[in-house]
């Protein structure tokens, strides 16, 4: 087995594991500074709006020998402003220039045919109206509350309210985080940009959801033991799942850094950046947010429960009673098992913290295998 699989078998097994649950401030203080760098970066800098938000008018030619910098010069002269200037595969130029109307599309056509030294017949020009765009934003936010409003109801009814106000709170998270990005960064937004927005929610919920399913399991009748609080088996939810978490993330990571550092970065594609920038950052918030927000709020949310409180000042008060005695607590793991079926005195346990073995029963003890071994 590989070194990261025995790390995830040792993970998930409990014997070894980090206190995220414990160390929950320090994330939280991290997030709300990320989350404040986006939303100054948002304020300050704004959006790079498409020309499919903004409107204006798109010129294209033919197989031309200008480089796509001096065309975005020339286009900057007669237009007055910024311009996008994209190279194709045709060998012809892709200008994009934004807030124009048709008269001063005109010009502009006129002006490039000259300064490109083509003739002004070959040189197409299509004019985009901001509507268009309007009806896109409009549609978007649509289906993004939609979206928000089912994956609410689903999370409340699968699991509990605590768990879907976490996840909740784990998705604005995430998309803050990529806006404020893009503002900071500068990319242009386009509809291609909204689509990876709305596409990276569904990364983000898989690997929440997968972190509450182990939870929900673990935490079944919590309160009829007295070994382990709502937190202590939070944090060995999160632990159980963690390699899993980050596997899905790398591998999902991959193909989107190849978009967004070779096709849009060494290979000159700008409009891979739409898309592949919006997941590339997304998919690596929901891990975090997953991992380090989600499921910490859930336990910061059920330690407010009066018999999780009581839960609590049991456990503490019993773990105390040890050790005045010089005793230590360990873990109810359930008894290992040598026969395919359950042995009749064992009895279902929560898994406790990590460090802790399974021991074997005295039912399996009596069938002549030596004790502590596995079959």
């Amino acid at each position: 087995m590989s070194k990261l699989g025995t790390l995830g078998a040792r993970l998930h097994r409990g014997e070894i594991g980090y206190d995220f649950v414990g160390k929950r401030m320090i994330w939280y203080g991290v997030s709300i500074l990320i989350t404040i760098t986006a939303i100054v970066g948002l304020a300050v800098r704004g959006l790079n709006m498409g020309i499919e938000f903004q409107g204006g008018a798109v010129f294209t030619t033919e197989r031309i020998s200008v480089s796509a910098s001096q065309a975005e010069k020339y286009a900057e002269d007669a237009a007055g402003h910024d311009a996008i200037v994209q190279k194709l595969g045709t060998g012809g130029l892709r200008i994009q220039i934004a807030s124009i109307d048709t008269a001063k599309s005109d010009q502009i056509k006129e002006v490039l045919a000259k300064d490109l030294n083509v003739d002004a017949e070959k040189i197409s020009a299509d004019l985009v109206g901001p509507s268009w765009g309007d009806q896109v934003a409009a549609k978007a936010w649509q289906g993004l509350a939609i979206f928000m409003v089912l994956v609410v109801i689903y999370l409340a009814i699968a699991f509990e309210w605590r768990m879907a106000v976490a996840a909740l709170v784990a998705l604005i998270h995430d998309i803050t985080i990529t806006v404020g990005i893009y503002a900071l960064v500068g990319f242009e937004v386009t509809p291609g940009t909204v689509i990876g927005l709305l596409t990276i929610l569904g990364y983000s919920l898989y690997d929440t959801v997968v972190v509450f399913d182990s939870l929900k399991e673990q935490t079944k009748d919590i309160t009829k033991q007295t070994r382990w609080t709502y937190s202590e088996i939070a944090d060995r939810s999160i632990n159980g799942t963690l390699v899993r978490s980050i596997n899905t993330t790398v591998v999902a990571l991959l193909p989107v850094a190849g978009l967004l550092f070779i096709g849009g970065g060494v290979l000159g594609a700008g409009m891979l950046n739409d898309i592949s920038l919006s997941l590339f950052v997304g998919l690596a918030a929901g891990a975090y947010s997953s991992i380090f927000i989600a499921t910490p709020l859930v336990a910061d949310l059920k330690e407010r429960e009066p018999q999780i409180k009581a839960l609590r000042k049991r456990v503490l008060a019993k773990r105390s009673a040890a050790a005045a005695k010089g005793e230590s607590l360990e873990a109810p793991v359930a008894a290992q098992v040598y026969d395919d079926e359950e042995p009749e005195d064992a009895t279902p346990a929560v898994v406790g913290p990590r460090g802790q073995r399974a021991q074997p029963s005295a039912r399996g003890r009596g069938r002549g295998r030596p004790s502590g071994k596995r079959r």
